[in-house]
């Protein structure tokens, strides 16, 4: 792609944002950025930005700024649907996402993996198993690495582990993965989408570009994700928890198996018992990272190795304190009700859980027999609560705590030891919080607080 002398412009600036627009400067590109967002807001970017060359529109999208240009790449978190994208695309105008942009550029092989639920373990666990398998590696994507700022670093004869989303595959037209990993396909981000056959369509981008000589990596314990298996140009490797596949990774007597065809022998990578990290979805979490590693070319001891060392990545079913004998775990990256639900079932009863946030358009009915069975309390939260509260009513006691600090400090007050205070809220973060992240760390700052008291009372 050659965008020296082109006029570009970067449509929001987030993390991705800013770093496509240095890089098209750097590229030798005219860039203007467009954010809704005020100028007092982007305080902290403006000057990076005006140092470099690049114009800065801040405040609203002009439609005028739109039309001068020759490329526009948006960053995930603008819908592709806004009035301003939905008339120049009219005329003609490519428009692009960080994703594809990096796509170009980026050099040597490419890991890539997208689902509703278990990217950042699985796309973290895969990085650390390359790397114990010797082979060059850098991850990034929608774990918080843009991709876009691998390109400079990337090799030849190295991998790119990507974590990629929905929002990023959407915009993306000649994305190619070697290895593509599609973990799951539940309901999510339909407030973005508008329907459920949307969003699977958008999933199914990561392996529009496949060739016969590259692998796809499917869930066989997931129904949307097995029905992509129709559609490829590529191999189809599957992982599974519940029965033995023809080719891939799945447990047999209790051992994490690899097989490379039907007419291959199955090889033993990993006892279950040895995997660290909690829950079910955990184990195929795992299956998926071992199919991958193996199509790779990392060998069976390495994956084993790296697997347990591996522990949960932060905001991910992390363990944060034990206090008067209760356990609180922060899984703020629990945004949809399957995640949440995934959360529930890691523990056997005696869940004191947080649910609440933004909605997403989500069915929280779902999970009224899981919450009947497992859950003593519901604490809601946030812009979802009523919606919330209408659907599980009758499954679990709900009291409406409003404020996260406000639900621990409730749950806190009446878990018994042996119990859990849990944090899997079911919705996104954006109506009280910057993001996941920042949800998790207040969740974890305010139950260590709360340590130090009960330490401090002890005394």
């Amino acid at each position: 792609m050659e965008i020296k002398g082109k006029k570009v412009l970067v449509v929001g600036l987030g993390k991705s944002g800013l770093a496509a627009a240095l890089f098209l400067r750097r590229q030798g590109a005219q860039v203007t950025v467009s954010d809704v967002r005020s100028a007092e807001a982007l305080a902290k970017e403006i000057p990076a930005l005006i140092e470099e060359g690049i114009a800065v529109e801040a405040g609203g999208h002009g439609l005028l700024t739109f039309r001068r240009q020759d490329l526009i790449v948006v960053s995930p978190g603008v819908p592709v649907d806004t009035p301003e994208l939905t008339q120049v695309r009219k005329f003609g105008l490519p428009i692009i996402g960080e994703l594809e942009l990096a796509a170009h550029y980026l050099r040597g092989k490419v890991l890539a993996i997208t689902g509703s639920n278990g990217k950042t373990t699985t796309t973290s666990l895969c990085g650390e198993i390359l790397e114990a398998g010797k082979l060059p590696v850098q991850v990034g994507g929608n774990i918080g690495v843009p991709v876009i700022a691998l390109v400079e670093a990337s090799r030849d004869d190295g991998w790119s582990v990507l974590e990629v989303s929905s929002f990023q595959l959407e915009t993306t037209y000649e994305f190619h993965p070697e290895i593509a990993v599609i973990l799951n396909i539940t309901p999510d981000h339909l407030d973005r989408h508008g329907t459920f056959e949307n969003y699977v369509a958008a999933k199914e981008k990561i392996f529009a570009q496949q060739t016969a000589d590259d692998a796809l990596v499917l869930n066989a314990d997931d129904d949307a994700a097995s029905r992509a298996a129709a559609r490829p140009k590529s191999r189809v490797f599957w992982f599974s928890r519940t029965r033995v596949v023809r080719q891939g990774a799945f447990v047999h007597d209790g051992v994490v198996t690899w097989r490379a065809s039907e007419q291959a022998s199955p090889e033993p990578v990993l006892k279950v018992a040895e995997i660290s990290l909690k829950g079910a979805h955990n184990v195929e979490n795992v299956l998926a990272a071992v199919c991958a590693a193996r199509l790779a070319g990392v060998e069976a001891a390495a994956i084993r190795k790296a697997v347990m060392g591996f522990h949960a990545v932060e905001h991910r079913l992390e363990f944060v304190a034990k206090i008067n004998g209760v356990d609180y775990y922060n899984d703020s990256k629990a945004t949809n009700v399957d995640a949440s639900m995934k959360a529930i079932a890691a523990f056997p009863g005696g869940i004191h859980l947080i649910l609440g946030g933004k909605d997403k358009n989500s069915d929280y009915r779902q999970m009224r027999a899981l919450l009947q069975e497992r859950v003593k309390a519901v604490y809601t939260i946030g812009a979802a609560a009523e919606k919330i509260h209408t659907h599980i009513e009758g499954s679990a006691p709900i009291v409406s705590a409003g404020t996260l600090e406000e639900a621990i400090a409730r749950a806190g007050a009446v878990a018994q030891p042996g119990e859990i205070v849990l944090l899997a809220p079911a919705c996104s973060s954006f109506d009280q919080f910057e993001n996941y992240e920042h949800r998790g760390r207040v969740f974890k700052e305010t139950v260590l607080a709360r340590r130090g008291l009960a330490a401090l009372t002890a005394t």
